[in-house]
């Protein structure tokens, strides 16, 4: 292979499976740091590439790769590494005539888990599937976990920043499936000791509102920030609570214990914690039923109609893990 000059990588979406391309991005820029990295998203991500010390230009679209193409013939790439892996990015890469490489992306496997609950998926986690795609550039994984870059202009909503030794707790998820029921949140959060800070989005407002107003100990500031000020509100905490989310990710990069909680996913599809230099840092906290998983990804409601993964979870055993 000619010298590196200009690598472009791919991952159009979402938060989390951004957040956990950035071990290639390190180890590819300090293993190789003669070269530019370039990063096609989508352009509601940008912003969590574009602080990265690794990336030299972030590339954007909106709908379709027509929208950049011009613009990423011009760069004219020495390499692509591609961890979206779909039809979208196989276009792309024929039309940029360069060499390139993906990741696996195991959808057999995924699918044969989800729907037969066949075990098929290796014990590897996403990350380290990724570095499959650059290890024909040499580039080994490093070890070091997930980076998460905060611009130095974010800073906290005025009447939170004196809170101190607090856990945050991110109640929201895309999917219904993959999150705890208000009531069962209530009643977790009313057997933690600390004062709990409510992460989520718009679509968590009302949830957050019920959860403050029923605990004491709990702040509601769901739909108030954007996910930097949330991610800050995290690299902040001494524990984060959350279900498999982004913001799980976030936490991992910031080396804080996290309590993960599990609904119709599971940890075997490799999105767990990726924390490699210290698994104690994070707990696992699920119930094994025989529909689980339903989905690699989740609905917006339980398909048997108990949703027992969510209401039989050990509030117990998720407090005490959270107060000790």
């Amino acid at each position: 292979m000619n010298i590196l000059k200009k690598v472009l990588v791919i991952r159009f979406s979402s938060i989390g499976d951004i957040v956990l391309t950035s071990p290639i991005l390190r180890c590819l820029k300090k293993q190789h740091p003669e070269i530019e990295i370039h990063y096609l998203t989508k352009s509601s991500f940008r912003f969590i590439v574009e602080q990265n010390e690794y990336v030299s230009k972030v590339h954007t679209i909106d709908n379709d790769i027509d929208e950049v193409l011009p613009q990423l013939k011009a760069e004219e790439f020495n390499f692509v590494v591609d961890l979206h892996h779909n039809l979208r990015t196989w276009r792309l890469k024929q039309k940029l005539k360069t060499a390139s490489k993906a990741f696996p992306k195991l959808n057999f496997e995924k699918f044969m888990l989800t729907t037969f609950k066949r075990r098929k998926m290796p014990d590897i986690h996403v990350v380290d599937r990724y570095f499959e795609a650059v290890a024909s550039l040499g580039v080994e994984n490093d070890k070091e976990g997930l980076d998460y870059f905060l611009p130095v202009n974010v800073i906290l909503p005025s009447d939170i920043e004196h809170i101190k030794d607090y856990v945050a707790v991110a109640i929201g998820a895309q999917f219904a499936t993959k999150k705890m029921p208000v009531n069962k949140l209530i009643a977790l959060i009313q057997k933690i000791d600390s004062t709990v800070l409510l992460l989520g989005g718009p679509t968590d407002i009302e949830a957050g509102k019920q959860i403050a107003e029923k605990c004491t100990n709990g702040i509601n500031l769901c739909g108030r920030m954007h996910l930097n000020e949330s991610a800050l509100v995290i690299k902040n905490a001494k524990k984060v609570i959350t279900h498999d989310t982004g913001l799980m990710h976030i936490a991992a990069a910031f080396k804080k214990p996290i309590i993960s909680i599990w609904g119709n996913t599971v940890p075997e599809l490799g999105m767990y914690p990726y924390l490699p230099s210290d698994r104690a840092l994070f707990t696992i906290h699920q119930v094994e039923l025989p529909c689980r998983p339903c989905s690699k990804i989740g609905h917006q409601k339980c398909p048997k109609g108990h949703f027992k993964c969510m209401e039989l979870q050990d509030l117990e055993e998720i407090a005490a893990a959270t107060n000790r």
